[in-house]
């Protein structure tokens, strides 16, 4: 799915009323209906409303919404904020309507004394898309009277006050906290932001039909990966495969004191479909590894403690290191030897890996074309210098792959992966049951064996990524957010390429992202953010 900046969607609105064609102000009473039927399939019957709006054509979603709701009979207060006295065309539509079918049923509020909060549920339409800067004067106090109603807020779009983008410069104070947000046709980008969960809540995206053509002319850099997208890049295997056409990856990982590292790595490699593996740990793992993966080829390293040996690479498919290094000098020089001698060998670096080189910058110069970085947020601050949340992270990122041409995998509740065309795709697997020790270096050993079995790496990160946190929600079937350990996705792996094969696939959870050309995918994928998507009308 294509994602858009909010100047973007506003272009696609524009050109679905050219393409239908349809009067803008229809196209709003159409994506009010829709978000009207999926307000009274989650209130309860006797709720009552109170409607703000602000004058712009968020509040004229406000209005048409307020209308509807009156025509039905329900109890609904309505208060347009417009102290400056000017509507946009539409919400002026929109108010003369509310207006000759309900007269006198408007306040108009120029300050804020004048909103007086009745009614269960709060129907916040101040701002929406087009906010660019942070809320001020009487905006800033509604806002304030707003969250401190104690009401169940339902946000049209966007909660007043969040931009669709970057908030780095926006105030906290001055945003709604909503508990549900129906955003029109595609999450806003900042949905997908951490520090923005407060403001958002539970997050249903309508399907207001804007016109296919429009959605397809208009280019974006942004992505959502679906079930399809990586079921389109799993491959079929071979009925005569053997071990030795399913790639032979080399994972170096471990130290004395990290040897699990290493453990679900290959465990996770193996799960995922390389014929053979090598796994390169320090001497004094060798046996710990050999009994918890027998499956696994073992190669020591000279030394007891840590990584120092950089390996012939001639006979491997692909080569990942990182998971459970160390980040001593000797392993520093190693990897240094290590990225000399690879060769044209696909390459993921995880974890220790990615530390060495925040602390020797130089070895960028040395990174090959294609290599695949699968950073946590912590890490991807040592590696880029970039402290900043969200938005302005995403950016760094993307210049990152594009500067160094290789894919850069932000780990989190929505993964990012960047490729070395400047794009950005965002995961919609997993769960919070995954924020625990060994989840990465789970995600290592599944990319480096797709990567050994012939996946272009844009391809192995993407997929990886789905699976890994698929596996985690079919992982969180069987136990709880709290109680999820690495181990537990090693051992659903078999299940999440099993069913991601199945056509029609449903998992045994909660539903979250609905169905929509007959595709299901669910809630715990999203964690906390539930995405909806309803058919329009």
């Amino acid at each position: 799915m294509k994602l858009f900046q909010t100047a973007q969607i506003k272009t696609i609105d524009a050109l679905t009323a050219q393409y239908e064609p349809i009067h803008p102000y229809r196209l709003m009473e159409r994506a009010s209906r829709v978000f009207f039927d999926e307000l009274l399939r989650c209130a309860p019957s006797d709720t009552s409303f109170c409607v703000v709006a602000g004058s712009g054509n968020n509040g004229g979603d406000a209005l048409v919404i307020a209308r509807y709701l009156l025509t039905i009979g329900r109890p609904v207060s309505v208060f347009l904020v417009n102290p400056k006295g000017k509507l946009s065309p539409d919400c002026q539509s929109a108010f003369n309507d509310l207006n000759e079918k309900f007269p006198n049923h408007i306040v108009e509020v120029v300050s804020p004394e004048q909103l007086v909060i009745e009614g269960d549920w709060l129907i916040d339409g101040l701002f929406g898309s087009g906010l660019n800067r942070p809320l001020s004067g009487i905006y800033a106090d509604i806002v304030r009277i707003i969250n401190e109603s104690g009401k169940h807020i339902v946000s049209i779009d966007l909660p007043s006050g969040l931009m669709g983008e970057d908030n780095g410069s926006n105030d906290p104070q001055t945003i709604v906290k909503a508990n549900r947000t129906f955003t029109f046709q595609f999450p806003k980008l900042s949905f997908l932001l951490p520090e923005n969960e407060q403001y958002v809540g539970e997050v249903t995206i309508l399907d207001i039909q804007l016109h296919g053509k429009a959605i397809a002319e208009v280019e974006t850099g942004f992505f959502l990966t679906e079930r399809e997208d990586a079921q389109a890049l799993l491959r079929p295997r071979s009925r005569f495969a053997h071990k030795g056409t399913c790639g032979h990856a080399l994972l170096i990982a471990g130290s004395r004191q990290m040897t699990g590292a290493a453990i679900l790595s290959a465990r996770s490699a193996l799960r995922s479909g390389c014929g053979l593996l090598t796994v390169q740990v320090p001497s004094s793992c060798r046996q710990v590894l050999q009994i918890s993966v027998p499956e696994a080829i073992v190669r020591t390293d000279d030394s007891e403690e840590c990584f120092t040996t950089a390996p012939d690479c001639v006979k491997y498919n692909a080569v990942g290191v990182g998971p459970g290094l160390g980040t001593s000098d000797a392993s520093a020089q190693a990897l240094s030897q290590l990225l000399e001698v690879l060769g044209d060998k696909p390459l993921v670096m995880d974890a220790d890996a990615l530390n060495l080189l925040g602390k020797n910058p130089s070895l960028w110069n040395k990174i090959p074309k294609g290599t695949i970085l699968t950073p946590h947020p912590k890490e991807f601050e040592r590696i880029s210098g970039v402290k900043s949340d969200g938005y302005v992270r995403w950016m760094k990122q993307i210049e990152l792959s594009v500067q160094h041409q290789v894919v850069v995998v932000l780990k989190g509740a929505y993964t990012s992966v960047s490729f070395p065309d400047g794009s950005l795709h965002f995961n919609t697997t997993g769960n919070a049951g995954m924020a625990t020790a060994g989840s990465g270096d789970v995600l290592t050993g599944i990319i480096l064996s797709l990567l050994a079995q012939g996946y272009e790496p844009c391809h192995a990160a993407m997929l990886g990524v789905w699976l890994h946190g698929a596996a985690g929600d079919c992982a969180l079937a069987e136990q709880s957010e709290e109680s999820l350990v690495a181990g537990d996705l090693v051992g659903s792996l078999g299940k999440a390429f099993r069913e991601l094969r199945i056509k029609n696939f449903e998992l045994g959870v909660e539903s979250f992202w609905g169905v929509i050309y007959y595709l299901t995918i669910y809630n715990l994928l999203f964690c906390d953010l539930r995405f909806t998507i309803l058919e329009g009308f």
